[in-house]
């Protein structure tokens, strides 16, 4: 377990906006705070999915093969997520001694980040059955913490909170991305 560490005062937006980062507001809820940030990175999915057709058609009609679009719209994706995993770690290493915790439970960014990287190992899809597996999935690796998930936790600052996450992202993407291919051929 993590030590606690002296908790600080708030001071400035930088502050502010690393606990808002940090916490999406639900890590202060009562029960349990990782269920709902993952919770959370399946909302942000579900708007991206809805934007998502709307950007491809315009992207085509300016010109571009659907491949093109596809391909455009990977690469828009994955910088969006690369970019909010480092904002997010460096947003909670910056509030651990806001929360008073090397590894608050009200810092949920790591959960909404490994929900997100779950549901990247398939297209954009609004299947229920789909969503609700890789919010499932990423929720056993997350709480299971196989090989090397675990030991990752103790890394120091916002990577020790977030690098487990990640990586059980990873994991839970995989088997999501398997279910997705046999539920194609079955």
């Amino acid at each position: 377990m993590k030590r606690p560490v002296e908790k600080r005062q708030v001071e400035g937006w930088k502050d502010r906006a690393s606990l808002a980062i940090t916490t999406f507001g639900v890590g202060y809820l009562p029960g349990p705070t990782g269920t709902y940030g993952s919770a959370v990175g399946v909302a942000i999915y579900v708007a991206l999915a809805l934007v998502e057709p709307k950007f491809a058609a315009h992207l085509r009609g300016g010109g571009l093969s659907a491949a093109a679009a596809d391909s455009v719209l990977f690469i828009i994706n994955t910088v969006l997520l690369a970019a909010f995993c480092f904002v997010g770690i460096a947003a909670s290493t910056r509030a651990i001694d806001l929360l008073g915790d090397e590894d608050a439970s009200e810092a949920v960014v790591d959960e909404v980040m490994g929900q997100l990287v779950t549901l990247a190992f398939v297209p954009f899809t609004l299947s229920w059955p789909m969503l609700l597996a890789g919010f499932l999935l990423f929720r056993l690796f997350d709480i299971w913490k196989p090989y090397p998930i675990n030991d990752l936790q103790y890394l120091k600052g916002g990577l020790g909170i977030c690098a487990d996450d990640l990586v059980a992202g990873v994991y839970a993407g995989l088997c999501l991305a398997i279910f997705s291919y046999l539920a194609t051929i079955f």
